[in-house]
């Protein structure tokens, strides 16, 4: 069975630094997410505020309002905030030891460790819980530097990249992944992310808590064991940031260490500026595209769109001009699903079709 989890996300929850909080409410492969915190939302279904479509996770006002209304103290206290501080504020420390005294384990997706904190470490050895330093990278005698192996392997390797952090690139690459899986292909999924492996990814790095100079390494060495264990019929690649901002390097280490065939982009076409510096534009989705195509001389073969402050009038106005502009099949899979993606798949990678056809067929 799975560790129930009651997941913190005060202020944030269905916004862009509410991703890890959004994402674990969407799918949770590890856990059973049983509430969220946030006090602006309180009472509300989780479900219903971020797709319109109750899924039974209620948001709780506190902690204490929480405790007081779940059957069961919850086993897990995930923080479900993504701030682009990355770091615990004072009123928070104070919320994180309580989950400790009520006997909660403490998931923490920020690059502060808390495993380093000797108030939070004695907390957690008095009342005989854990602590799970999500981005917490392993020591550099265990980290891996690029090898070539990633040259040598003909798996069909889609990467999903995007034009700014926080745009929907996981959301995208796990829908696509469970679609895939029910025509019966099998399926490896690299998580990059810290949401990503709180959802259960079985390969996968946080890349960004990585030393640049282990990150392409980290990122081949992922899409290798999933090659290695689980002979996959295709890898999708979670991608981070967008290889045009000039804050994060991210993007670029997962292209060199994937090595992708094919790039799907992710644009939310009415943000105007980046999400965490509203002083510099959002790149346009052409300018991303030929970036990618010329940084990684691999083709873009579709386009998703994060419907953020969009009508469904505006989504699918956006979708047709994406497809007359770029030539390329444009979807919202939140809202329209990914069959265009996986049309795309199969026309790119026909051997992809035929396994298809032969698991339906048997």
């Amino acid at each position: 069975m799975k560790e129930t989890a009651i997941v913190y996300c005060e202020n944030m929850f269905g916004t862009m630094d509410g991703k890890t909080a959004n994402g674990l409410v969407r799918r949770s492969d590890k856990y059973q997410v049983v509430g969220v915190i946030d006090s602006t939302k309180a009472g509300v279904d989780a479900g219903d505020y971020l797709e319109g479509k109750p899924n039974n996770i209620p948001i709780f006002a506190s902690l204490e309002q929480a405790l007081l209304q779940l059957s069961k103290v919850p086993d897990q206290f995930i923080y479900g905030i993504a701030p682009s501080e990355a770091f615990l504020k004072r009123y928070e420390r104070e919320i994180v030891l309580e989950a400790m005294k009520q006997g909660m384990s403490i998931v923490n997706t920020l690059h502060e460790f808390f495993t380093n904190d000797e108030e939070f470490v004695k907390h957690s050895i008095k009342y005989g819980v854990m602590i799970n330093d999500v981005r917490k990278p392993p020591e550099k005698k265990d980290m891996h530097l690029f090898s070539g192996r990633i040259l040598d392997i003909n798996t069909p390797t889609v990467a999903v990249l995007g034009t700014d952090s926080a745009v929907g690139k996981r959301t995208t690459s796990v829908i696509l992944e469970e679609a895939l899986i029910k025509m019966g292909l099998k399926v490896a999924f690299v998580a990059t992310g810290q949401t990503g492996l709180i959802q259960g990814a079985k390969y996968g790095v946080a890349i960004d808590a990585i030393p640049s100079q282990f990150m392409t390494g980290e990122i081949e060495n992922q899409v290798m064991r999933a090659y290695d264990n689980d002979n996959p019929d295709i890898i999708i690649v979670e991608g981070q940031g967008a290889l045009s901002h000039p804050a994060y390097i991210s993007s670029c280490s997962i292209i060199r260490g994937s090595r992708p065939s094919s790039i799907i982009v992710q644009h939310p076409p009415k943000r105007k500026n980046l999400g965490d510096f509203d002083y510099m534009k959002m790149p346009t989705i052409q300018s991303e595209i030929e970036l990618i195509e010329t940084f990684s001389k691999s083709k873009v073969i579709g386009v998703t769109i994060n419907h953020e402050n969009m009508s469904d009038t505006e989504i699918s106005e956006a979708v047709t001009t994406y497809e007359k502009d770029l030539k390329l099949p444009a979807t919202d899979v939140l809202k329209h699903g990914c069959d265009k993606l996986i049309d795309t798949l199969f026309t790119t990678y026909p051997e992809l079709a035929r396994k298809k056809n032969k698991v339906l067929v048997n």
